[in-house]
């Protein structure tokens, strides 16, 4: 069956690039439309200045590579094949450099990768990199988990998009969205308000615990901004989801393929990125895929990837962010919908066409996307351990 996209698949073009950079930054928030601005081509030759801290691994991608492949493989985690395209990504990097990496517990939440650093501490299946939503950026930081590196095309890579001193790079970002099934959901609803009506009991799904779960955490977000809240008021969006929660609408479970397919999430709250590669399944089991941007709540975020301290392979964990970042990755995650951090730089050198940008949103819904400073993120979470359980999880 046909995919009903609210999203209409458009061009990438230079008029995008001037609408994005148009968009205001204000000292409370930081526009995600910088990272579609083309910045200076940097060579992979011509690279950023390593790290000071971490192993003799090569200054340019070729060393890095041979450096990787000296260590033999490549320790990942909570890398779902349907989030933003990552079984491409996963293959591509395998087929590139010959290493094949170890996803291990793909549906983990980024409370659980963090745990896993601790937990597997020595140990030769500790992951090398991790994946993980801006709240929980802070504590990889401040517990010494992360190993700073500033990847070769680091110049590309938009300032609200990276930490300045390398600990985390935002590869991607995507637009939280509504995905209804609407062979089951018949009047799909196309935004938070539509989400209370009484039609919809027992079918809105929220992606986990948003204490644990970075999807989760920015539904709460985007909520949060539809009811008047903003980046550093979160308590409309918690109020939100006690209404949610007392009118019996709301359930909270992890968003999965498999969920998807048996019927058990008829509505989802999940980013933009992680309904392109399971819509052909879903056609193939008779459902149809509704997908809409919310009309009253438009929230962009992006993951944050870091390299984890002490490691087993550390050059193949820098090896993995050269190519999260460099053009095979971004390309990797256009196609499964989410918008690369270099979309400026693929975008001047000719490398997005109408096939390439088929999954992104709107040139006027990416201008629209602004993020939280990580100020904001660590206050916004904050409230959110507050309020959370006694208003909503504890009902």
């Amino acid at each position: 069956m046909r995919k009903s996209l609210l999203a209409v698949p458009v061009v990438l073009s230079v008029a995008l690039l001037a609408a994005c950079s148009s968009t205001t930054t204000t000292s409370t928030e930081t526009s995600a439309a910088a990272a579609t601005t083309p910045a200076p081509a940097v060579s992979t030759e011509a690279a950023a200045e390593p790290a000071p801290e971490g192993p003799q691994c090569g200054t340019t991608v070729e060393e890095i590579a041979a450096a990787a492949q000296a260590e033999g493989g490549l320790n990942l985690i909570a890398l779902p094949d349907s989030w933003a395209n990552y079984k491409g990504i996963l293959q591509s990097f395998a087929d590139n450099y010959g290493i094949t990496p170890v996803v291990a517990n793909p549906d983990a939440s980024s409370a659980d990768e963090l745990t896993a650093i601790t937990t597997l501490a020595g140990q030769p299946s500790k992951p090398d990199s991790v994946d993980i939503g801006p709240s929980f950026l802070e504590q990889f930081i401040t517990e010494g988990m992360s190993a700073p590196y500033q990847t070769t095309n680091w110049a590309e890579i938009p300032d609200n998009l990276k930490d300045a001193d390398g600990h985390w790079v935002g590869s991607y970002y995507g637009i939280m969205s509504i995905a209804s099934n609407s062979t089951l959901v018949k009047n799909p609803p196309k935004s938070y308000a539509d989400l209370l009506k009484p039609e919809y009991k027992g079918m809105v799904t929220l992606n986990g615990d948003p204490r644990e779960a970075g999807a989760a955490f920015a539904a709460v977000v985007a909520a949060s901004l539809a009811n008047g809240g903003s980046y550093d008021d979160l308590t409309p969006g918690i109020d939100y989801f006690a209404d949610l929660q007392k009118s019996g609408n709301l359930q909270t479970i992890d968003v999965t393929p498999a969920a998807l397919l048996s019927g058990e999430v008829p509505i989802a709250l999940d980013w933009t990125y992680n309904f392109p590669a399971i819509v052909p399944v879903l056609e193939e089991a008779g459902f149809d895929l509704n997908i809409a941007i919310p009309t009253d709540g438009l929230y962009g975020g992006f993951y944050g990837q870091g390299i984890v301290s002490d490691t087993v392979h550390p050059c193949a964990a820098r090896l993995w962010m050269e190519h999260i970042t460099g053009n095979d990755g971004a390309l990797g995650y256009i196609q499964g919908g989410a918008i690369p951090a270099r979309l400026g730089a693929l975008q001047s050198a000719g490398l997005i066409t109408d096939e390439v940008a088929k999954n992104l949103p709107t040139q006027e819904q990416i201008a629209q996307i602004t993020f939280p400073t990580m100020a904001q993120v660590e206050a916004l979470k904050a409230q959110l351990t507050e309020q959370w359980g006694p208003k909503v999880a504890d009902l």
